[in-house]
């Protein structure tokens, strides 16, 4: 009897429980951050900060809702809830005050804390790219996530009974490190890397010397090759192709009698005019030039397996390596953020540090007791609404066992009431400015 036919192409392979287990475990492992950058309060922030929302959700490309559409009704709720299903691990909520004053809060989700910061200045990618003699479009560079450098952020004197406590220091750190994916020099190729995001501890100001300030820039990488004239960059194939639709194009050489006359400029003698070989910075790096290698037959693996394998393998890192000139072109915005409070749970629940207040160790313990009351009466409520959902689902099953008419939309089902998180949002009194320090 002839074998039956298993289908490869369009069929996945069977495979048993635990391989699917290890799978799945990779994959939380290796899980990509995710952010949400929100616009609270959509008709009241004005024109500015929802210009400065879309901007941020271009700096934070590609792991983020780019086409997120904020409705005035919504509620930091409906957020929260929806972030599990969509795999979101941060939000970013912009608001405005009525003092005026822009806030932004970076929250971690599920279960926080919330870092609140009030923007003292910010400026546009389009205001940034009035100040620059030569802008550059973001274009191919927002497809891969940006490199992160964070500069100042941990004091080596710090203790934890300063204003700015050690443990805040770090808690930061980890914050904002976590916003993208993490970089393993050996596995990444550097033409993935195309912008930087700077963040910059400011400098302690002698007025207010417990400022948590930091400073926000977005840069794109620009690089050229050095030691060649301008004039023979215009013709490598590689330029044209990496370069913007914006620049220049191929110089036409129909009119010369020999490519020689547009390479060396006759008022310099036979060479390239000096200001033509000018680099725009200082900085120099060392590529390996990712060309592609050729398929050897067996016989010629045979003989290159029994020449020398470390002379080639030298000679072959020494002509796949170039040195090129890194340039960093800004495309914004800019930020300057003052760090005001730090709490833990997604923007509600317990204060752990704040700018201005300092509690005593009689109000610490007095507002621990207050927030594991809460915690208690909410936990019972969870298991009492629980317990109405089982029951509601028992009657409707013995009432439909029996023949009786039942209304599928009567309650809420199982997964509804979970979602509604059996809180009812209220803050307890005086909480709002409570200190862990």
């Amino acid at each position: 009897m002839a074998k039956a036919r298993v289908k490869k192409r369009t069929h996945l392979k069977p495979q048993n429980a635990s391989s699917a287990a290890n799978k799945a475990g990779a994959a939380s492992m290796n899980k990509t951050p995710k952010s949400m950058v929100i616009r609270v309060g959509a008709s009241q922030v004005g024109s500015s900060v929802t210009q400065l929302v879309k901007d941020v959700r271009q700096m934070m490309e590609p792991d983020t809702a780019v086409r997120l559409k904020e409705r005035k009704s919504n509620r930091l709720r409906d957020y929260t809830v929806m972030a599990g299903p969509l795999g979101v691990t941060h939000l970013m909520l912009f608001s405005k005050s009525k003092t005026g004053n822009t806030n932004m809060r970076l929250a971690v989700t599920p279960r926080g804390p919330t870092m609140h910061f009030q923007v003292e200045n910010y400026s546009l990618c389009r205001d940034v790219e009035r100040s620059l003699k030569r802008p550059r479009s973001g274009g191919q560079d927002h497809k891969t996530p940006p490199l992160l450098v964070m500069n100042n952020f941990n004091t080596p004197d710090a203790t934890e009974n300063d204003k700015v406590p050690k443990r805040l220091e770090t808690l930061t750190t980890t914050i904002f490190q976590s916003l993208f994916p993490p970089i393993n020099p050996q596995a990444t190729p550097l033409s993935s890397i195309r912008r930087v995001m700077l963040l910059n501890r400011e400098p302690s100001d002698p007025k207010d010397k417990d400022a948590y300030v930091l400073s926000l820039r977005h840069y794109a990488i620009a690089t050229k090759k050095t030691g060649v004239s301008k004039r023979i960059r215009r013709l490598d194939p590689k330029e044209i192709r990496n370069r913007d639709r914006t620049g220049a194009a191929v110089p036409n050489l129909g009119r010369l009698e020999d490519a020689a006359d547009y390479l060396l400029d006759p008022s310099a003698a036979g060479y390239t005019s000096a200001s033509e070989t000018e680099l725009d910075t200082d900085a120099e790096v060392e590529m390996a030039e990712t060309t592609t290698r050729k398929v050897l037959n067996k016989r010629e693996a045979q003989r290159q397996r029994a020449g020398d394998k470390k002379i080639e393998k030298a000679a072959a890192a020494a002509a796949g390596v170039e040195k090129r000139a890194v340039k960093l072109v800004e495309l914004g915005p800019r930020l300057k953020l003052r760090l005001m409070k730090v709490e833990d749970g997604v923007c509600e629940g317990e204060v752990m540090w704040h700018h201005y207040v300092t509690k005593s160790q009689a109000e610490i313990r007095s507002m621990d007791k207050r927030w594991e009351a809460r915690r208690k009466q909410k936990e019972q409520r969870k298991k009492e609404q629980k317990a109405n959902v089982e029951r509601k689902k028992k009657d409707k099953a013995k009432a439909k066992a029996n023949g009786e008419e039942v209304d599928e939309d009567e309650d809420m089902d199982d997964g509804e009431w979970l979602s509604d998180e059996f809180d009812d949002g209220e803050e307890p009194a005086g909480d709002s400015d409570d200190s862990m320090e």
